[in-house]
């Protein structure tokens, strides 16, 4: 593809921009790792918000949503959507207590949560499986689409693409910190959207288009449309097997099972990860449970139409991959898949200026998703391993540079890694595997004494041996099957090792208890012996209740949002009109309750 000096000006201007909003932050950020990390914790909800919305805003992104709609439907999105129950239980009830805690790394939080040795070797351990294995897995999966969206439209080898995409990347993150992937998102998100609608705006209007009626009457998209999967009669009574398959596999598990039980970058229960970076990087607990609610509002609610739509358009423009292979020759055969069809679109559709833009955009969420992912996992090696076990009395400059080290270090294994991937939705399902069952565990272990370092050991072990069993040996089953088998056995393992095991030390739950105050009857046994001691517990207890309550008609605001749009680009005026006033009561509400906590 032939890029104009326009084209190459928006690119190049956008690496100038990045790179200089890390050369301002380093010198703060090299202060000290709660600098370099959390930016010294004063940064306000709307920043930390757009910066979450910008991390999951990723190359891989587009390309997964593609895939599913492809493949399931836009109601296959349901395998993501479901995760909005996991946001909205972190926005109203873990986000306080997260801010509370005042860890430097959510890992760090098990060291006051649990006692012993125990769980000294539960932080290293994690620190290197979350940081390092699991997290260099997830830059993989998102280097993939860098690699699928250099070699549509520019003709890059795999090779070139991992190089070039992360060279400015590592630079900007090792050199800035939090405070630089904070500023850079910024600009990123704003750059992300105007490049995703740009695409929607054009893949409509082109040529073998014409308009969205057009789009939605055509034959290859007609019954792509619903926002719920969709039952088929059988011949002889019932309903087909594909359509009952489909509606387990993308509403039923996701709905009933899969959100509390599996943990997933960005839809961790109870928070975490990232997310729980971003909240302890807040100035307090309001602009903490803030930068949440508007980050689940805007991911969920916000951008998946315009990859919709483009993804609807490939449908007609590329029905089958056949025609992606012969638009494509120079292409790896082995990484044509569905997920293609989006750069493919572009590539296609795209005109001059345009194109750039749109590149700029792309090249902007995966910057900031690989930025944020290589931060939050140097965090992890730097605080949680290299300093607890190998080094304590390290001064902070060395603690920087193991940091900056190690940032670089984890960008290679990525882009080694992503060579060997071949489709965006095989990492998403490899990683929803990997984490299935241990969900329940982060949910709980704020409000039930019983759940010990062993606990978390016993979970993470048992899941991934599950998850890898799963991915060596052929048994015929369905992917929710295996994860429906891997929840099952996971949650029955760690629950057997919680009661089954020692109990953390209870000097270890009062001061637990005194500092973060989750309340609850889970805790009753501490509390009461934090009240015979004359003990004083800090703030006030988080109001389950109320928190619940606000966490169903949050859901409610962002489906009826999210639907209430999809009706209204559909055509269709009465469900359209009914979902928005639905959205908008559920607004009030919400924000009234939530001014009440």
């Amino acid at each position: 593809m032939q890029l104009t000096g326009l084209d190459w000006g928006f690119i190049l201007g956008f690496f100038v921009l990045a790179l200089s909003i890390g050369i301002m932050c380093t010198r703060q950020a090299g202060k000290s790792s709660s600098d370099f990390f959390l930016s010294g914790r004063n940064m306000p909800w709307w920043l930390l918000g757009v910066s979450m919305v910008a991390t999951t805003f990723s190359t891989d992104t587009p390309n997964l949503v593609t895939d599913i709609v492809r493949k399931n439907g836009v109601a296959g999105n349901w395998v993501w959507w479901a995760f909005l129950l996991t946001g909205m239980l972190t926005v109203f009830i873990y986000s306080k207590l997260w801010r509370r805690s005042e860890v430097l790394t959510d890992v760090e939080f098990y060291e006051i949560r649990y006692s012993g040795k125990t769980a000294a070797f539960l932080r290293g351990f994690r620190a290197i499986y979350l940081g390092v294995f699991f997290n260099i897995m997830i830059m993989a999966a998102v280097s993939l689409a860098a690699i699928k969206i250099g070699g549509v439209m520019l003709g890059l080898s795999p090779i070139n693409c991992i190089v070039w995409a992360s060279i400015v990347t590592v630079l900007f993150s090792s050199l800035g910190g939090l405070k630089g992937v904070l500023l850079t998102d910024f600009v990123l998100f704003i750059i992300a959207m105007i490049g995703a609608v740009g695409a929607a705006v054009f893949a409509v209007n082109s040529a073998e288009i014409g308009s969205l009626s057009a789009l939605f009457s055509h034959p290859a998209v007609a019954d792509k449309l619903s926002l719920f999967p969709q039952l088929v009669p059988a011949e002889g009574g019932g309903y087909t097997p594909e359509s009952m398959n489909l509606l387990v596999s993308v509403l039923v598990i996701p709905i009933a099972v899969q959100w509390w039980s599996v943990w997933y970058p960005g839809s961790e229960p109870g928070g975490g990860g990232y997310l729980a970076q971003r909240m302890l990087a807040a100035k307090d607990e309001k602009n903490a449970t803030g930068a949440v609610l508007f980050f689940n509002i805007a991911h969920y609610g916000l951008r998946p139409w315009p990859w919709i739509i483009v993804a609807l358009c490939s449908m007609v423009v590329f029905p089958d991959l056949g025609s992606l292979r012969e638009a494509f020759p120079n292409v790896d055969p082995n990484i044509v898949n569905d997920d293609l069809a989006y750069p493919a679109m572009l590539q296609k559709v795209l005109p001059a200026g345009w194109l750039g833009l749109v590149l700029a955009s792309l090249t902007a969420a995966y910057m900031s998703t690989i930025s944020t992912h290589l931060n939050w996992g140097s965090s992890y090696v730097v605080n949680d391993f290299y300093k607890r076990f190998v080094k304590p009395d390290a001064p902070e400059k060395e603690l920087v540079l193991v940091g900056r080290i190690s940032t670089v270090l984890m960008m290679v294994a990525a882009g080694t890694i992503a060579l060997q991937l071949t489709n965006a939705l095989q990492a998403f399902q490899i990683l929803m595997q990997i984490g299935a069952g241990t969900g329940l565990l982060f949910i709980l272990r704020w409000f039930w004494w019983r759940i010990n370092a062993i606990s978390e050991l016993v979970a993470m072990v048992v899941s991934f041996v599950v998850a890898v069993v799963f991915q060596v040996v052929d048994n015929g089953l369905e992917s929710w099957q295996q994860l429906l088998i891997g929840v099952g056995i996971t949650t029955a393992a760690w629950l057997t090792a919680a009661m089954f095991t020692k109990p953390v030390d209870e000097e270890t739950l009062k001061s637990f208890c005194k500092k973060t105050n989750p309340g609850g009857k889970g805790w009753k046994r501490i509390y009461a012996a934090i009240d015979a001691e004359g003990g004083k517990v800090e703030g006030d207890a988080v109001n389950l209740p109320r928190g619940i309550l606000c966490m169903v008609i949050g859901c409610a605001l962002v489906y009826s949002a999210l639907f209430a749009t999809g009706c209204w680009l559909y055509g269709q005026i009465m469900p359209a009109t009914i979902l928005s006033v639905v959205a908008i009561i559920s607004a009030v509400v919400l924000f009234k309750l939530w001014g009440r906590r």
